[in-house]
């Protein structure tokens, strides 16, 4: 062509939990029926929606007003509705005007990144979630800047690592927390967020906290959401319904924003994003509408609570049978719903392999694994010899070898079969 066209950022958009489909579909094609654990889809996994979700969202769909454009922030009785549970929160408080909806947290995280000045770089945790990771990574042109999460310390953030990273590279403006965390399951305490606060406060970041899985938390622990501990401090936390309700097709999420008032130059930014989403007229209307309808109903808690058990009953079931294997560390999930299995230091080689006892399935992988990373070359061959897609550890930026699965699926025996197959086959792999 005449000019280049690329982006400079155009090569760090990756996203291996959907990156992973492409090969496991060639397996597919082979005759290999796949067990999909790379994506954390609860409906995909057979959960329902209860009878009286469904019933109000069928009630909205009656409502001709449902079919309209909301206004470009989003529908103002569903604002009200959420600033409202951020006040009651305590901490730092918020209005209607500070709830901002976009096209689920994925829009969100695009214009987030994309809006950015290009030399200002935030910094996320590693092991990462692709979609913060490659948009962060892709607006900057440079690969994802990372700070530790320790799997030797249940997998919190190492915060000297995160500190230092943070004092020698004065191009970081802003911090990246997903808590719950995905990939790991890790809850963060109170205190370790109040130490990372106090980090931003110090060098003058803002802060961004992916809070998806707020309500899916299981372990009692004492953490908080970034409302109640960000103090003075500029930042937005993201929230959605796609893992709550559960919703994932409805593409719903929105930002709560902290604290613009207080610097000119954020607030800029916040006004951007608001204009960035003016241009697209709206967000998704219906499932805004059901937000005041749905958590409001005094179901909604025992709602939570039961899928809190549930996620809690499977990640100590995933715990029990992995924690089982030699040559893997695995921590117990506290939140969420997926686990993260580490490969012990050097005890991975290219060398090792499954059988595969078709010729076809073990000539197509076996031509895929020759430059691939040691933990992508596990998956690889799980997928030929088993049919389970998993996605590696080194897709989640790290540099640590392993991979991650999901609590999601909704039939017991056909759970306990999967994840019974993965540490056989772990051992198998591992022997080889």
């Amino acid at each position: 062509m005449r000019r280049s066209i690329l982006h400079d950022g155009s090569g760090q958009l990756t996203y291996e939990i959907r990156e992973i489909v492409a090969f496991a579909n060639k397996i597919k094609e082979l005759g290999v029926s796949i067990t999909w654990e790379n994506i954390g889809d609860p409906i995909k996994k057979g959960e329902k929606l209860p009878r009286w979700i469904k019933d109000i969202i069928i009630d909205l769909v009656e409502d001709d007003s449902s079919y309209s454009y909301s206004t470009t922030q989003g529908n103002p009785e569903t604002r009200r509705f959420l600033a409202d549970l951020v006040n009651e929160r305590g901490g730092c408080q918020i209005t209607e005007d500070e709830i901002i909806f976009f096209n689920g947290l994925g829009d969100a995280v695009g214009k987030i990144f994309g809006y950015l000045k290009r030399e200002a770089r935030v910094i996320g945790p590693s092991p990462a979630y692709s979609t913060h990771s490659s948009a962060e990574a892709a607006h900057s042109g440079y690969k994802h800047l990372t700070y530790k999460l320790d799997p030797d310390n249940n997998w919190m953030p190492d915060i000297e690592d995160l500190r230092n990273k943070v004092k020698y590279n004065d191009s970081i403006a802003g911090m990246l927390i997903i808590n719950p965390d995905n990939p790991t399951g890790a809850v963060y305490p109170r205190e370790v967020l109040e130490e990372m606060v106090a980090i931003a406060r110090e060098h003058r970041l803002f802060m961004i906290c992916d809070e998806i899985y707020a309500n899916i938390i299981y372990n009692g622990s004492d953490t908080a959401s970034l409302s109640e501990v960000i103090g003075d401090v500029p930042g937005m936390a993201l929230r959605g319904i796609s893992k709550e309700y559960p919703w994932p097709g409805a593409r719903c999420g929105w930002i709560e924003v902290f604290n613009q008032d207080k610097y000119p130059a954020f607030q800029t930014y916040i006004k951007t994003l608001i204009n960035a989403k003016m241009l697209e007229v709206s967000s998704t209307n219906l499932p805004q509408l059901s937000i005041p309808r749905v958590m409001g109903d005094p179901r909604y808690r025992d709602h939570l609570e039961q899928r809190k058990q549930m996620f809690r009953d499977r990640a100590r079931q995933a715990y029990e049978i992995f924690s089982t294997v030699d040559g893997i560390q695995v921590i117990k999930p506290q939140g969420a719903f997926y686990m993260t299995v580490v490969f012990d230091e050097e005890i991975l080689d290219n060398t090792q392999y499954l059988q595969i006892d078709d010729p076809r399935i073990r000539e197509l992988v076996e031509s895929n694994v020759l430059e691939v990373k040691l933990d992508k070359r596990f998956v690889y061959y799980l997928l030929g010899a088993t049919g389970i897609c998993v996605v590696p550890l080194s897709g989640f930026a790290s540099n640590r070898n392993g991979f991650r699965l999901t609590l999601l699926e909704n039939d017991p025996d056909t759970r306990t079969k999967t994840w019974n197959t993965i540490a056989e086959n772990i051992e198998s792999y591992l022997s080889s």
